[in-house]
């Protein structure tokens, strides 16, 4: 089996194709790339070191929502909560 190096993972929403697009990227090559530029830490420990469902969930709604924050057209496709489910 081939050794992998730490990937990062770019979503990028194309509006003229209506496509989600997912890249698994070096780590090291996009660090200069990402110097400086907005990060929001999510902590494992305040989810118990859970990587569930429910983590998923929360973590796909937050990239979605940051997504729209530059790309609000897609908004009309959204019906996503940050909120866990009960």
């Amino acid at each position: 089996m081939p050794k992998h190096p730490p990937y990062s993972v770019v979503l990028t929403y194309f509006e003229d194709r209506q496509e989600i697009a997912v890249q698994a990227i070096d780590r090291a090559k996009l660090a200069p790339v990402v110097a400086g530029k907005l990060e929001m830490p999510i902590l494992l420990d305040e989810h118990n070191f859970r990587l569930d469902d429910a983590f998923a969930r929360r973590l796909g709604a937050l990239i979605l929502t940051v997504i729209a924050l530059g790309q609000p057209d897609i908004k009309q496709y959204m019906s996503v909560t940050q909120d866990p489910i009960g």
